[in-house]
C-alpha cells in the first residue's frame, strides 16, 4: 500500500515562500508519477504540477509557471514543491498525488490528506 504524507503549509504574507514535502511510504516510489494540486474553499480541485519517475518531465499550471518549482529526491521518497512570489489566490490545501502513466494523462492512484496554505494580503 502506498501512503502520501503532505507538510511543509502554513501562513504567509503575500511574496513570501514555503516549500511544501510529499513523503512517501511503500513500494516503487521511483517508478511513480507525482503531481501536486490544490483546493481553495468553495472550487474544484486543481492541478498545479506534475513531474515524471526520473525528473525529466515537468508540466505546471499556468497560474503557477516560473513560481513554483516541483522536485523529487527518489533516494528519500520524498517530492517536494517549493513555492515562491506566493499570492493570496494560492491559498488552498495542497494534495500530492501518485501515479501511473505519461505525464501529460496520468493516472493518479493515491493521494495525501493535504496541507493548509494560506496567504496574506
Amino acid at each position: 500500500q502506498v501512503q502520501l504524507v503532505e507538510s511543509g503549509g502554513g501562513l504567509v504574507q503575500a511574496g513570501g515562500s514555503l516549500r511544501l514535502s510529499c513523503a512517501v511510504s511503500g513500494r516503487s516510489f521511483s517508478s511513480y508519477a507525482m503531481g501536486w494540486f490544490r483546493q481553495a474553499p468553495g472550487k474544484e480541485r486543481e492541478f498545479v504540477s506534475a513531474i515524471n519517475w526520473s525528473g525529466g518531465d515537468i508540466r505546471y499550471a499556468a497560474s503557477v509557471k516560473g513560481r513554483f518549482i516541483i522536485s523529487r529526491d527518489n533516494a528519500k521518497n520524498t517530492v517536494y514543491l517549493q513555492m515562491t512570489s506566493l499570492k493570496p489566490e494560492d491559498t488552498a490545501v495542497y494534495y500530492c498525488a501518485a501515479g501511473t502513466g505519461d505525464i501529460a494523462v496520468v493516472q493518479y492512484d493515491y493521494w495525501g490528506q493535504g496541507t493548509q496554505v494560506s496567504v496574506s494580503s
